[in-house]
């Protein structure tokens, strides 16, 4: 049992607002009992400067806590578990973490449902013309100009691209099927019979940015899907297709994109950007076909939650000897935003 003043044995990095978001009072005891089976206790810091880290064992972390090199890990002799509250852990991993045999884990799947949501939601304001007509008469136009606004549609038997079986890609395609969406997969990793256990049809990029109406990005980061979606491929999409992207910038060439918008010939839903804070003279912020948000896609109080019940999971299974259900390898990390 540990006593106060004991040294820390499980370290949160974590703001005092991020944790409130993440750990419910239940998960937040989960991570103490923890803390006191390992013979110590437990510590919610802003910075890993800020603990006492020599019997640490276990590290909590969020967005914003910086890499675990030679020096940090000096300080952390007996480390064995970063629980990631996050997706991405490229900011902090690296070589010196996976050479010493550190377990890493991370909590993205809580994000995948709110992701979907989203990109459900932003599919069908793009299909039904919502930022055209709203961005109208915000800026004092006409009550209504059907040719600016273009062709209104339901996404019931619409054919709507997925790139990507990612967990959110696949979260947003059980959403579409059940509005009764025509759902077509674009993923190199599948077959056609395991695209359509999924309830997809398998077709190639070009074919499917043809034939879709939204197309919508779930891919990972990796070298080969860098501006995936590039100036010859938003050529082939049709006049009037809208792109949606709450996955990452790196997939989708912004510069052609906004060439794109601009003509008036595609519309958009963004959440994601090269340059974030979203620059205030950026041309997504002026253009009537377009709809975006400030990269808060994950952001609902269900998600945060789920998040942090996973982290609470790993860290209990951790310490009881069970296998890691979100464990990051090596060769995970080159995948990953």
């Amino acid at each position: 049992m540990s006593v106060e003043g004991s040294a820390p044995t499980v370290v949160a990095v974590v703001s005092e607002e991020l944790f409130a978001e993440f750990f419910s009072d239940e998960d937040a005891d989960r991570l103490r009992a923890v803390a006191e089976a390992l013979g110590g206790r437990f510590v919610r810091v802003d910075r890993l400067t800020d603990a006492d880290l020599g019997e640490a064992r276990i590290v909590v972390t969020s967005w914003g806590v910086g890499p675990f090199d030679t020096a940090v890990l000096a300080t952390l002799p007996k480390l064995e578990l970063i629980a990631h509250t996050g997706a991405t852990i490229k900011p902090f991993a690296t070589d010196e973490l996976f050479d010493r045999g550190v377990l890493i884990t991370q909590a993205g799947a809580g994000m995948a449902r709110s992701v979907a949501e989203v990109s459900l939601t932003f599919t069908l304001a793009l299909l039904h013309r919502v930022p055209e007509m709203h961005n109208a008469l915000r800026t004092g136009g006409s009550w209504y100009d059907a040719a600016a606004v273009g062709v209104q549609r339901e996404i019931f038997g619409t054919p709507i691209a997925v790139i990507g079986a990612s967990r959110t890609g696949r979260a947003y395609l059980e959403l579409i099927r059940a509005l009764g969406a025509e759902p077509l997969l674009v993923d190199p990793t599948l077959d056609a019979a395991a695209a359509a256990a999924l309830g997809a049809e398998l077709v190639p990029l070009d074919e499917v940015l043809q034939r879709a109406q939204i197309v919508a990005v779930h891919a990972p980061t990796l070298p080969e899907t860098h501006h995936l979606i590039g100036r010859r491929e938003l050529a082939l999409m049709r006049d009037g297709a809208g792109l949606v992207n709450t996955a990452r910038s790196w997939i989708v060439d912004e510069a052609a994109l906004i060439d794109e918008l601009q003509r008036g010939r595609l519309s958009a839903a963004i959440d994601v950007f090269d340059e974030e804070p979203l620059a205030a003279d950026s041309p997504f912020r002026a253009l009537p076909g377009v709809l975006v948000t400030p990269h808060r896609a994950a952001g609902t109080s269900q998600g945060r939650r789920r998040q942090g019940r996973i982290v609470a999971d790993e860290v209990e299974a951790f310490a009881t000897g069970l296998p890691l259900v979100h464990a990051i390898s090596r060769d995970q990390l080159s995948s990953m935003a």
